[in-house]
């Protein structure tokens, strides 16, 4: 029997609507889920990759989810100066079977979300709620990842639908564009109590 000859590890970047992050993709699957780290003691605690590229001086946010990891720079880099050897690093510590993301952190997450969420809903607001968590699933998930970002529903409160903003959408120009004239727009016209839709820092 021969050992099994694994493909090799291919990568490459894509560009997002932030000027300042830049997605870079590979054929393997690095983490089911969505892995937001922008500060360096998160990383440290879940993220064995995250840390290591934090120790690059321009690197100032992680974005881990599936296949690919988003890396946001600091203003004062250039990507054509400093892309290459971050793709080559990726690469290799994808290659060597490195460890990505510490075992428990989804769960840590949940654990901290459920704290924070808390919240309950009357009965109409709550299948208001369902409808718009559903539209944001089913429709503005997908386009925001590849985009090399994510969003998640925070609150829904007379009208006003709170979102978090993630991966390459976190501080991006244009995100607020896309937010007010696309999310807003689409909720509106398919959940008419949706007055207007708002992004959570943080």
């Amino acid at each position: 029997m021969t050992p099994e000859v694994k493909s090799p590890v291919m990568i490459y970047t894509e560009s997002t609507p932030n000027p300042e992050t830049l997605k870079f993709v590979t054929n393997r699957m690095l983490y089911k889920g969505t892995a937001d780290f922008r500060e360096e003691d998160l990383a440290k605690e879940w993220s064995p990759l995250a840390t290591a590229l934090y120790e690059m001086p321009y690197v100032k946010g992680v974005y881990i989810c599936n296949n690919f990891v988003t890396i946001t720079k600091e203003f004062n880099y250039d990507w054509q100066d400093i892309m290459l050897k971050t793709k080559e690093f990726v690469k290799k510590w994808v290659e060597d079977g490195s460890n990505i993301i510490n075992d428990g952190f989804a769960a840590a997450q949940d654990a901290l979300a459920a704290e924070n969420k808390e919240k309950t809903y009357s009965d109409a607001d709550a299948e208001i709620v369902q409808r718009i968590k559903d539209l944001i699933e089913t429709y503005v998930k997908p386009a925001v990842e590849m985009d090399g970002g994510n969003i998640e529903f925070v609150d829904f409160s007379k009208g006003i639908v709170t979102v978090r903003l993630q991966g390459s959408c976190s501080g991006c120009p244009s995100s607020t564009v896309t937010l007010k004239s696309g999310i807003e727009g689409m909720l509106q016209r398919m959940v008419p109590e949706v007055k207007e839709v708002v992004a959570e820092m943080g």
